[in-house]
């Protein structure tokens, strides 16, 4: 019937790794519907995820209902053309969400700009 559904047979889901964040019940819904598509119409409709910090790829892998043996490939840090670096950085404002996100961005600025002055 020329739908979109019809006519998809891709979907890329760039910073898949948000389906942990509160935003993620909408990759949820599309990928579910999706699935549901594939089922009713036996048509074949390919899913890339994509992020790069995804510690646990394979259990979002079989969220997506992807063959580890044939369907999933995890490119490590060794692929990366400038390494990740990750940092743990506390915040101690638990109550007032206003003033934890204000410390968090403060942390965030004096990193950035001690960064970029450092070069």
């Amino acid at each position: 019937d020329g739908s979109l559904s019809q006519a998809c047979g891709l979907l890329i889901i760039d910073e898949v790794h948000l389906l942990a964040d509160e935003r993620g019940a909408v990759i949820e819904s599309v990928v579910a519907r999706l699935h549901r598509l594939v089922e009713s119409s036996q048509c074949q409709v390919r899913i890339v995820g994509l992020s790069a910090t995804l510690p646990n790829y394979k259990d979002v892998a079989r969220f997506l209902r992807v063959d580890e043996h044939r369907g999933l490939f995890y490119f490590g840090p060794k692929h990366r053309p400038v390494p990740l670096q990750q940092r743990f950085i506390g915040v101690t404002e638990t109550k007032d969400r206003f003033r934890r996100e204000k410390q968090m961005n403060d942390v965030c600025y004096e990193i950035v700009l001690d960064s970029l002055q450092r070069g």
